[in-house]
């Protein structure tokens, strides 16, 4: 009998096209979509950054190859032989630790922690960010440094809502998680449910929540990119209070300078990088 077949759209992309051409994937019907880059085990291509996109049929992967190419992509059919697949990658993902106290692992891994350790199970899944990135990697480390306890905390483009679960295991008080993809909102929520968080944390689409009479948010990270980060600078720096945090990332290194522009009133206090990216710390005047 011969082994099962499972067909793989591989796409390759510039860091910056890597999540619109994500997200455009799972509408034509992408079942899940592995990305490789400078971060990951298995690296990017030519471009920086390679797509594998896996599909339940070859009539839906050749349909979705026709679509990408025509938005001026490479792609090319491959296909998986064999079950093996189905488990071999979670051996890629094992507990992860950003900072002193922060530790990020999927449900499958053990794991014992230590007395000040705060933890957060998150499997990859629906909805990108699982620590693996070194964007998303670079915040994290930057939230365990920085969250000292009763933090209220928004997460922009939240995707599976680590930042916010992160930031709520550090001792963060309530979190609000936007996203304008539903999909993101629902696996956010999920995931707070999975951490016992459900009570802290809300999962919404947009709009941004509007500032109360509490005067804004201690911290407000938002890890998206750099144009968007942009577009939305007035809206991100007015949700963040008097001497509160402002935590950018999605942001390449030769970038940084052209995100920090558009936020000329926050004074930068860290400006971490890893593997090309950047994140930016920014604090809010008191008054």
């Amino acid at each position: 009998m011969s082994e099962p077949r499972y067909p793989t759209l591989v796409v390759e992309v510039g860091p910056d096209d890597a999540e619109d051409v994500s997200v455009a994937l799972f509408d034509l019907g992408a079942t899940g979509v592995e990305v490789r880059d400078a971060t990951t085990l298995d690296r990017g291509g030519a471009l920086g950054t390679t797509l594998v996109a896996h599909f339940d049929d070859t009539a839906a992967a050749d349909a979705a190859r026709t679509h990408i190419a025509s938005l001026g992509h490479r792609a090319r059919r491959d296909e998986i032989v064999g079950d093996a697949w189905r488990d071999a990658w979670k051996e890629h993902f094992k507990p992860q630790r950003h900072g002193r106290r922060l530790v990020v692992r999927p449900s499958w891994e053990p794991f014992a922690p230590g007395p000040d350790d705060a933890v957060v199970v998150l499997d990859p899944g629906r909805a990108f960010g699982s620590g693996l990135h070194a964007s998303t990697a670079l915040v994290l480390a930057e939230l365990d440094g920085r969250i000292r306890g009763g933090e209220r905390v928004l997460d922009v483009g939240c995707g599976s809502g680590i930042l916010a679960l992160a930031a709520l295991a550090l001792g963060a008080k309530r979190a609000v998680a936007v996203d304008d993809d539903p999909e993101a909102v629902a696996v956010a929520t999920e995931n707070a449910r999975d951490n016992a968080m459900s009570g802290r944390l809300v999962a919404r689409l947009p709009p941004l929540p509007r500032v109360g009479a509490s005067g804004g948010f201690d911290v407000v990270v938002a890890n998206i990119q750099a144009d968007v980060l942009i577009a939305l600078s007035t809206p991100l720096a007015r949700r963040v209070r008097p001497a509160g945090l402002l935590m950018l990332s999605g942001i390449l290194e030769e970038q940084g300078d052209e995100v920090k522009r558009a936020f000329p009133g926050l004074r930068t206090i860290a400006r971490p990088t890893r593997d090309g990216w950047v994140a930016l710390v920014l604090r809010k005047p008191s008054s």
